[in-house]
């Protein structure tokens, strides 16, 4: 059986602290061409390798974005509640914990590169997750990607909140995974703290510096390099 819908990226409004908090719900409303041809299918990878090791595998040369890989990822889940058409949006770590063998599908996702994200997720790759459109939102746990991406049930549901009436059965415009919680992080991470390392390594250089949190606020699944989730881990101690 299938879990619950809930609010994804459908799309979570901004956090608090952005500057276009107050901005919801836009991405998704692209004309469904034009964002599905800006969409491209980043590459995926995985890597193991410790935090401290981040400056030795960081390019000498800024690469094209083309080369950059992507290996990790940020979930964005609003852990307050919040009525969407009479629908609690709500889904928080706590949520996530108290669900069967604590693994759920990440429905609901209706943004085109969103979903190209979790598309290219792959088995037992690592995921941030995020809580988002609260008084302090930031990083507070780790999840796993137990399964890759599926067609999403939501979409053919005509009681979800997430219905799609212009997709089909034989061609699924949307897609989900499932993930598996990990562990908290050892303390959590306010957005705030990342922002001012961002802003530091925009100046100075340094694996936060092209960060898609702050280039792409309101989108709800990120892609990290592997140099850009070291870093943030080593934030826990």
């Amino acid at each position: 059986m299938p879990w619950p819908s809930r609010k994804r990226d459908k799309e979570a409004a901004a956090d608090k602290e952005e500057s276009d908090a107050k901005i919801a719900k836009t991405e998704e409303k692209t004309s469904d061409k034009q964002e599905e041809e800006k969409s491209a299918k980043p590459p995926a990878g995985k890597s193991t390798s410790g935090w401290k090791n981040w400056k030795k595998k960081t390019p000498e040369s800024g690469g094209e974005e083309s080369k950059i890989t992507y290996c990790h990822w940020l979930l964005k889940s609003e852990p307050e509640s919040r009525l969407e058409n009479g629908v609690d949006v709500k889904f928080s770590i706590d949520d996530l914990k108290a669900q069967p063998n604590q693994t759920t599908c990440w429905d609901g996702v209706r943004n085109y590169q969103a979903r190209n994200f979790l598309r290219s997720m792959k088995l037992g790759q690592q995921a941030f997750f995020y809580h988002s459109n609260c008084k302090e939102p930031g990083i507070v746990a780790i999840v796993e990607i137990v399964k890759e991406a599926y067609p999403d049930h939501t979409q053919f549901d005509k009681k979800s909140l997430y219905y799609d009436s212009t997709s089909k059965k034989e061609n699924p415009k949307w897609s989900m995974v499932d993930v598996q919680f990990v562990r908290m992080t050892k303390r959590f991470i306010p957005l705030s703290e990342i922002k001012v390392h961002h802003l530091e390594h925009k100046t100075n250089g340094g694996p936060l510096k092209n960060m898609m949190l702050f280039a792409k606020q309101r989108l709800s699944v990120q892609p990290l390099t592997q140099e850009e989730f070291d870093f943030v881990l080593s934030l826990e101690e």
